[in-house]
């Protein structure tokens, strides 16, 4: 990917995305259901802690290195991943442009056979891991991190860096405080939820991308790790404490893994994996049913005004979630040229999952529809996080199964949630635009 602009230019974009990333705090706080209770602490050690990483993703060489090893490791990851898949479906797994080794070429790219089967490798890799105590150690710094510097307690900061790895599961981390927990703090549960994604579903988006975009991996994964104080800064500036948390100032450590052996955390991790398809495969044929139903009413609604008025409108629910993100897209520091591109791509998430947006995403990069490799970086980091009103109800749903006396108090926040969660997401990709130069090894492979 080349640099995308003169220097002046790149910097011009750099400073937009810095000056979003408090725009969009400020826009958490309009929305805040106290505006006179207002954590500055969260907010200023939330935004160091996402310079500091992103500094060290993107501006020290090093770092920059780790994170294209990173990236390299998970694409091998993924490609043994792919080797069970061909086994069961034979050309329908093989990706576009590649072929088998008995020279049997793709058939083109099929969502169920290529890209899910990923999510079924990496839920069990995930579960071994897991069950070597690798994944709960890392889980318990990152959560170390959120409890000693931004002063919140140790059960939301537990789920939220649960969440940069698992998903809606991550809720069981929290289980024995979820009945106690102050409004706040479940808010927070529901913001980590939505705007960070699993890991095994990083698989499905890293698949979708990774022809167009060789180092999607890395930059997904500094995705999620900047995510994560991302979705604490909006959701307590959205709902500001009131209370006093039972677990504020204690470090609460994630449970065990339940598996008795690594063979059974692998059955279990593939068993949770088939389910997390049949849910995704389900939603995608409901909501994408339901969205080409809204557009022929829209459609509808179009032509009549058009008899009537003679003024040509194309009304669909992608064109109107467009409008809605327009500004966003902008404040997020993507170019003029291709803000309307990826205002529509960013929007439509709210309405038809991550899943689909990433998808458009590789087929508007095929198409060459950008002019700018800075709008392709920052709408990757926008996208990358559960926040649409599926998700929602996914996670209000499983936190109320744990908790069922919090119900009410969960609906409450639901809503508010979803917006910080959306807000999350783009300040992370303000982050990335913050540093995008075009010349970082990172960004130009």
């Amino acid at each position: 990917m080349g640099t995308g602009g003169n220097f002046w230019q790149m910097n011009f974009y750099n400073g937009i995305s810095f000056l979003g990333l408090w725009v969009l705090v400020g826009v958490a706080w309009l929305f805040s259901e106290d505006r006179r209770n207002f954590n500055w602490r969260v907010v200023i050690f939330g935004v160091l802690l996402q310079i500091l990483i992103a500094l060290f993703i993107f501006a020290v060489p090093a770092g920059a290195k780790v994170f294209l090893a990173v990236n390299d490791a998970v694409i091998h990851v993924m490609d043994s991943a792919s080797a069970g898949a061909r086994f069961m479906f034979g050309r329908l797994a093989i990706s576009p442009g590649q072929s088998s080794g008995d020279g049997e070429t793709s058939l083109g790219f099929i969502l169920a056979f290529q890209a899910f089967p990923t999510i079924i490798f990496f839920s069990s890799l995930m579960s071994v891991l897991y069950f070597f105590r690798i994944l709960p150690w890392i889980v318990r710094a990152f959560a170390y991190v959120f409890t000693k510097l931004m002063k919140v307690s140790g059960a939301e900061s537990l789920v939220t860096a649960s969440n940069i790895f698992v998903g809606v599961e991550s809720a069981l981390t929290i289980k024995p405080y979820l009945n106690t927990m102050t409004r706040s703090e479940l808010c927070v549960v529901l913001t980590a939820g939505m705007a960070t994604v699993a890991s095994n579903i990083l698989a499905l988006y890293i698949f979708s991308l990774k022809t167009y975009f060789p180092a999607i991996a890395g930059h997904l994964i500094s995705a999620s790790l900047l995510s994560a104080p991302a979705a604490l800064i909006m959701a307590k500036v959205m709902v500001p404490e009131a209370g006093v948390p039972e677990t504020l100032g204690v470090h609460v450590k994630p449970p065990a893994s339940e598996d008795k052996s690594v063979f059974e955390a692998v059955i279990n991790g593939a068993n949770a994996g088939l389910k997390m398809i049949a849910g995704i495969s389900a939603l995608l044929i409901a909501i994408l049913g339901l969205l080409a139903l809204c557009d022929m009413v829209l459609v509808f609604l179009g032509t009549q005004i058009h008899a009537l008025s003679g003024a040509a409108i194309n009304l669909s629910l992608k064109n109107i979630c467009g409008y809605v993100f327009y500004p966003f897209t902008l404040i997020m520091g993507v170019p003029p040229q291709d803000a309307w591109t990826v205002a529509r791509i960013v929007g439509e998430r709210l309405i038809v999952t991550e899943v689909v947006s990433y998808q458009d995403l590789a087929a508007a990069l095929a198409r060459g529809e950008f002019h700018d490799p800075r709008s392709v970086v920052i709408a990757t980091y926008a996208l990358c996080g559960f926040a649409h009103l599926a998700s929602m109800a996914i996670f209000v749903g499983g936190a109320a199964a744990l908790a069922p006396t919090r119900t009410q108090d969960l609906t409450r926040v639901a809503f508010k949630a979803l917006v910080a969660a959306t807000l999350a997401c783009m300040m992370t990709a303000c982050v990335a635009g913050t540093f995008f130069t075009g010349q970082s090894i990172l960004f130009g492979k």
